[in-house]
């Protein structure tokens, strides 16, 4: 039974227990699995796409080391290895027109393919779903919407990289010719700032990509949990991989495997987090509409009447 957090006051306790509730109806290790297998396909032409916008300002070798090098930091060397066998691979479309045609399409929809996913995802969460009507005018759009964030993200990590760099630089500065305390102001900056940057990234995600309508100080409550718990999660999974290493029996598939584990638990903690943002913004009277392609799922409208028959008359 959902609460009604708008007629009455609610500890946290309660927002994130409803919050629960709702993610584990949802299904959510179907989903993550599912997003995870999209993942894996995706990631060779994601990977090249990004490189490419991020070498539009850095240089390229530059921009593919500092991603390989957060890919690292992610599901370590190896894993990060095979990405980067995948993405060469991905990048090469051959001579001919029509093989470079071909391939460039095949790279857009192959990169797109993931956040499709995250899209559906989304709008289970936040109980929409599209129009039978819309037909591939809707699909087109939804492919479009997902290369337009790709690229966002792209730009995003630009800025980050050359932010860090810049924090980097000064913090040895500071070091050498400052106080002691400016280090420590240094050191947290470059703390909240990857923060900050994922918390823009789920914010992007969650405003663009579902079929639906949400107030911005909605999601950016949202997107702020979504990060907290990412980062947490991170860390977490940091040390279960490097403790456990579970791809190990898998051989040579190993590296693809810890990838899979990977964005399947990261899948978890971005599911809890869009389910949590539905949950505050209904906390908080904040309406979540379908857009102009989309509809009210049929639980929806179920529970919807369920509740007006308990309203007295």
């Amino acid at each position: 039974m959902s609460i009604n957090y708008t007629k009455q006051p609610k500890k946290i306790f309660a927002l994130l227990k409803d919050t629960y509730k709702g993610w584990n109806a949802n299904d959510p290790f179907r989903q993550s699995a599912v997003i995870a297998y999209y993942t894996i396909f995706s990631l060779p032409a994601l990977v090249l796409i990004l490189i490419n916008v991020a070498g539009l300002i850095l240089k390229d070798g530059q921009a593919q080391a500092q991603i390989m090098d957060q890919i690292t930091g992610l599901v370590g060397a190896d894993a990060a290895q095979q990405v980067q066998s995948m993405a060469d691979n991905a990048s090469n479309m051959g001579d001919s027109f029509f093989g470079i045609v071909v391939g460039v399409g095949t790279l857009l929809f192959g990169a797109t393919g993931v956040f499709y996913q995250l899209q559906q995802s989304l709008n289970i969460a936040w109980e929409v779903q599209p129009r039978p009507d819309t037909g591939i005018k809707k699909l087109a759009l939804d492919r479009a919407t997902s290369l337009g964030v790709i690229i966002a993200i792209g730009f995003l990590l630009i800025i980050f990289m050359v932010v860090s760099t810049l924090l980097n630089s000064l913090s040895s500065w500071i070091q050498q010719f400052l106080p002691e305390p400016l280090f420590y102001v240094m050191y947290v900056i470059n703390v909240l700032l990857p923060l900050g940057v994922i918390t823009v990234l789920f914010a992007m995600i969650f405003k663009i990509l579902p079929d639906a309508k949400i107030e911005w100080r909605s999601v950016w409550v949202g997107a702020f949990v979504t990060s907290l718990l990412f980062a947490l999660g991170k860390f977490l999974l940091g040390f279960y991989f490097a403790e456990s290493n579970p791809a190990s029996s898998y051989g040579v598939a190993g590296s693809i495997i810890l990838i899979m584990l990977w964005v399947n638990y990261s899948a978890l903690i971005f599911l809890f987090g869009a389910e949590f943002t539905q949950v505050y913004a209904r906390d908080r009277g904040h309406n979540i509409e379908p857009n102009s392609y989309a509809q009210r799922t049929p639980n929806f409208r179920l529970k919807q009447m369920e509740e007006d028959k308990k309203q007295p008359h």
